[in-house]
């Protein structure tokens, strides 16, 4: 199941993360590497919705891409953040805070799996409001500038930005009481 139709989409997720970077080195005027990078990160995003509706569709759904898909997600978004925070246009302290959160929940849910007790942590409601705001977040402040001449992209995409970092911190501690009964009883 490395090669399907899915699985090859959500690699591009992570194929795409050096184009992204890489555009906001080029010659191309400001404004065109914003919309370019913007462009892309929003086609590799719906990536994401699109790749699982055909894994179910095809019935090409596999514990391979069950790994992938979330692995592909925390990169382009860990990567766009650092990129972010690089051009100054999202605070370190979201970047950590989100990439933190990842890495500990990521953490959590293969621990989890091990002792079997992943449904303890299983994706709940809060955690999809999180990605969707950042989702939203990250290319109002890759494209950093008016959007249709009245969006401000760059104080929605702050806002949004911190709204997700809320909602980050949110989501990690109501993961973490969800699976402290099974940490309990397996701690002695």
């Amino acid at each position: 199941m490395f090669f399907t139709i899915p699985t090859l989409m959500t690699w591009t997720r992570i194929v795409a993360i050096p184009f992204i970077v890489g555009v906001f080195y080029s010659d191309l005027p400001l404004e065109s590497r914003n919309f370019l990078a913007t462009t892309m990160f929003v086609i590799f995003a719906i990536t994401d919705w699109l790749d699982g509706y055909l894994a179910r569709k095809l019935n090409q759904t596999s514990s391979f891409g069950a790994f992938l898909d979330p692995v592909a997600d925390k990169f382009l978004v860990c990567a766009s953040l650092l990129m972010l925070v690089h051009l100054h246009r999202a605070h370190v302290l979201v970047a950590l805070v989100i990439i933190g959160r990842e890495i500990a929940i990521s953490a959590l849910r293969e621990w989890m799996a091990q002792i079997g007790a992943s449904k303890s942590v299983a994706v709940h409601f809060v955690g999809k409001l999180k990605t969707t705001v950042q989702m939203v977040a990250i290319p109002f402040l890759l494209y950093n500038g008016q959007l249709f001449g009245v969006i401000d992209t760059h104080l929605w995409g702050t806002v949004l930005i911190w709204v997700a970092a809320i909602l980050t911190i949110w989501s990690m501690i109501y993961y973490m009481q969800k699976a402290l009964p099974e940490i309990r009883a397996r701690v002695k």
